[in-house]
């Protein structure tokens, strides 16, 4: 039986040593589903974000909902919880974060042509209803996934891990970049 190293310890995780936590934080806002909740925690975590923001009537540790699917990982990725999502906003924008809702709009830009501004702080909004108007007017920028379905979007959840994953890939790239 061989002995299964920790992901870390492989030869592939090399080019991310160093990289965590990722300037990346996620806002939540009104996201009704605990189970979504708890992937945005694990998937958070696994890429090595720097925070969630929970506001709204989104669900926080601890509630079993979120412990089944984050598990663990809600004890490990920083959070706070705020009532009113715009102040989150506003403190963060003084940090010099760039806002980005992911939405589909007439102004979204594609998800891989988005040239982020690190650090940046992503937006995802109730599971039927998205991101309310006045928390989009607070926006730098919109960013869409691209969907070639019958079907114009995914679970939020899953929207999140497609987003997070492609902030990853970019801010690896452009620290890669910076060492030439």
């Amino acid at each position: 039986m061989t002995e299964r190293l920790p992901y870390l310890a492989t030869q592939s995780a090399a080019p991310y040593e160093g990289i965590t936590p990722i300037p990346v934080a996620i806002l939540l806002d009104q996201v009704r589903s605990l189970y979504n909740v708890g992937a945005f925690f694990r998937t958070a975590d696994a890429a090595g974000c720097e925070k969630l923001y929970l506001c709204g009537i989104t669900g926080r540790p601890p509630k079993p909902g979120i412990a089944k699917t984050a598990l663990g990982s809600q004890e490990t990725v920083p959070w706070e919880h705020h009532a009113d999502p715009g102040s989150v906003i506003q403190s963060l924008r003084q940090r010099n974060y760039e806002i980005a809702a992911v939405e589909t709009s007439v102004h979204s830009v594609d998800l891989f042509d988005w040239q982020p501004r690190f650090p940046v702080c992503i937006l995802f909004g109730h599971e039927v209803d998205g991101l309310g108007t006045g928390l989009l007017e607070l926006c730098d920028t919109y960013v869409r996934i691209p969907m070639l379905g019958r079907k114009h979007s995914l679970n939020v959840a899953t929207a999140g891990g497609v987003v997070i994953y492609e902030l990853l890939r970019k801010y690896r790239r452009m620290l890669d970049n910076a060492k030439r």
